[in-house]
């Protein structure tokens, strides 16, 4: 409990309380914090679009290779930030895989605002699928088999028996992907880089704060760090319902 309370006392004793709020409102630190939010709730649903059926497959359904596909979903927990934005740098970046064919038709993702919430998605979908798979393997099938004999169509069963059942879990999910995509940094500066009101989110404010002036960047990482607590909060009781 120390060795994670003492660097967070460290911190919140070198805040500069007198100008704090002039320090987290000025143009480029409001204008990163509202791109963040926007982005990380834009990455939360596509995450939620990805994850939900990704999660239902891995949790519902047995077949070969399996294990594979489970370890490549789950590859960006493990997998260092940068070389994720190496990645989509090389899939949607101009000289990439796919992102020559996209410029032909007038479509340019790197270094732009759709790159940085691709990044934010591609670390943040792990949280996502782990949480609702557990919820899943945890509420069984046993209600689904149910609904199924009496004649309820495969929709009507996820929709009134398998969403409620695991809801605590889903909405536990998405918020640690909100929050994980809230906090991403090497993969958005390497794919999406930093221009101000278009790719510079608030972990890449502070960063550049801290080179100019230390005092921002101490109130900037404490904003980040009452949302993280807000997300905790938020996420707990989804997880003891579950």
């Amino acid at each position: 409990m120390l060795f994670v309370a003492l660097p967070l006392v460290a911190m919140l004793s070198r805040v500069d309380w007198a100008d704090f709020v002039d320090l987290v409102s000025s143009e480029s630190s409001v204008a990163a914090l509202r791109l963040s939010l926007k982005t990380s709730t834009i990455s939360t649903l596509l995450c939620l679009l990805f994850g939900v059926p990704m999660a239902l497959v891995l949790a519902r359904t047995s077949f070969r290779g399996q294990g594979l596909l489970r370890a490549l979903v789950l590859l960006p927990l493990v997998l260092p930030p940068v070389v994720g934005g190496i990645a989509l740098l090389y899939t949607f970046g101009r000289r990439g895989l796919l992102g020559h064919t996209l410029e032909v038709l007038g479509v340019q993702i790197a270094f732009s605002t759709t790159a940085v919430v691709l990044a934010q998605t591609f670390v943040a979908l792990p949280f996502l699928v782990v949480s609702l798979e557990g919820a899943l393997r945890t509420a069984g099938q046993r209600y689904e088999v149910v609904a199924a004999t009496l004649g309820a169509r495969p929709t009507t069963v996820f929709r009134r028996v398998t969403l409620p059942l695991v809801l605590p879990g889903l909405v536990s999910g998405a918020v640690l992907s909100f929050a994980r995509a809230l906090g991403e940094f090497g993969a958005t500066i390497t794919f999406a880089g930093s221009l101000q009101g278009v790719t510079r989110t608030l972990p890449l404010e502070i960063y550049l704060q801290r080179e100019t002036d230390a005092d921002a960047a101490v109130a900037l990482s404490l904003v980040l760090v009452l949302v993280a607590v807000v997300v905790i909060a938020v996420a707990r009781p989804g997880r003891e319902l579950r």
